[in-house]
């Protein structure tokens, strides 16, 4: 049977994963994010949670599931944990590596039970390797990966991403990747199978392009010289005469010719862009011109053309935009602002769902069991 074929009263209306059927083992950062992706997309997630939470409550993050709290140090709680994963299609989990398998939910034993599960394990360090079972947050898994020590201000300490580039860039989003190949190989193999999502994996592949080019002498990962890490003149952000910021990033000679032309820059800015000896003088240059004008003086400026800019907005403002806006990138839901699903589809768009309580889904889901090939 399909997973597009679950035919219950859990499965609710709308998107490309609506069937799909996930329990989600609470845990922070990938793991909620990703469920949150799958849950858009029309997937039933049901979570199971602990007593208190996992300490870090998100409306945005944690929208769309069933919650159930259950003790899984208890017998009464491994059992239940069970007799969910027996009806699921996927699981998600983020604890270090081996606590599945103490709790009695490992893998093995939920895959014997349950042949067709797919187990979604998302870590830092991955399932092995010396580190596996050693504590880290996102800093921790960039800074082995190549990623993090491009970062920031010559002879200054790296400067991190947010925890953008790990947790989600290469964790959480590969997890999910990592699902919806295991699924679409269960619809040929009947079989489900584990998944080693680890961050530094993600974001190690991530780096391909720069480990592709880097070889070839085509681009430089020191930060004073990296044209993409905010050392070149026109790939960087501005200060404004108001304070605000604005950001350029016209790569391409043509573009960065109509930009210094709109502002009335000096033509050896155009003349000596390859040379990264010359960026330090040309940055202070262009922050001269910047300063001049405010971020709305210079957003109307550039508008309509090509010169690679964007005024640099707020997290609070961004939906408001024009562009955002027109596109509905952020939606207004129980009264916060946040983001619509995501990636979008021409016939099953995905909806951001209602949040039910976790026991009526679950037993909706024993109710009608899951078919097996």
């Amino acid at each position: 049977m399909t997973t597009d074929q679950h035919d219950d009263q859990s499965v609710r209306g709308g998107g490309p994963l609506a069937g799909l059927r996930v329990v989600e083992f609470v845990g922070i950062g990938p793991g909620p994010h990703c469920a949150m992706l799958l849950a858009d997309l029309g997937a039933d997630v049901v979570r199971i949670d602990r007593e208190g939470g996992n300490g870090w409550e998100n409306p945005i993050v944690d929208r769309g599931r069933a919650t159930v709290t259950v003790d899984l140090r208890s017998e009464a709680g491994r059992d239940y944990c069970l007799g969910v994963t027996d009806c699921a299609d996927v699981v998600i989990e983020g604890f270090r590596p081996g606590v599945m398998e103490r709790l009695g939910l490992g893998p093995q034993v939920l895959l014997e039970r349950n042949p067709r599960l797919v187990f979604g394990r998302i870590t830092g360090w991955g399932q092995t390797g010396p580190l596996a079972k050693s504590a880290g947050h996102d800093i921790n898994y960039i800074a082995l990966t190549g990623a993090l020590a491009a970062m920031g201000r010559p002879g200054e300490p790296a400067q991190p991403p947010l925890n953008l580039v790990g947790d989600f860039g290469g964790g959480s989003m590969l997890l999910a990747f990592g699902i919806m190949s295991a699924l679409w190989e269960r619809e040929r193999s009947g079989k489900g199978q584990v998944i080693d999502a680890a961050i530094v994996d993600g974001t190690s592949s991530l780096m391909s392009m720069f480990a592709g080019l880097l070889p070839r002498g085509a681009i430089s990962m020191e930060r004073e010289s990296n044209l993409l890490a905010g050392s070149a003149p026109y790939y960087r952000c501005y200060i404004c005469a108001d304070g605000r910021e604005i950001s350029i990033g016209p790569l391409e000679p043509h573009f960065y010719a109509e930009l210094l032309k709109l502002i009335g820059a000096p033509p050896a800015l155009h003349e000596e862009r390859l040379d990264p000896a010359r960026w330090p003088e040309h940055c202070v240059v262009l922050a001269e011109i910047f300063k001049s004008r405010t971020a709305a003086e210079w957003t109307a400026l550039f508008d309509g053309t090509d010169a690679c800019f964007a005024p640099v907005v707020p997290l609070h403002e961004a939906s408001e935009h024009p562009h955002m806006a027109e596109r509905g990138v952020f939606v207004t839901h129980d009264g916060l602002v946040q983001v619509a699903p995501v990636p979008r589809f021409s016939r099953t768009p995905g909806a951001i769902q209602p949040s039910r309580d976790g026991a009526t889904a679950v037993a909706a889901w024993q109710e009608t069991g899951l078919a097996r090939s």
